[in-house]
């Protein structure tokens, strides 16, 4: 049942963020992604962690 939920919410988020994408993609330039892309890693760090912590306490 877990893996239908986690399916359908992959599902909804595609079907926003494709349309998002395609729109705002002419806008962003070079600057822009580099901007954002100081972001990527301390959030997957804190991603890690996080899942490491709800693994360790089930």
């Amino acid at each position: 049942m877990n893996i239908f939920v986690i399916l359908i919410c992959l599902f909804v988020a595609l079907a926003v963020l494709i349309p998002l994408l395609e729109k705002y993609q002419s806008k962003m330039g070079l600057e822009g992604a580099t901007k954002y892309s100081k972001y990527i890693w301390p959030l997957v760090m804190v991603s890690i962690v996080v899942q490491l912590i709800y693994v360790l306490m089930n």
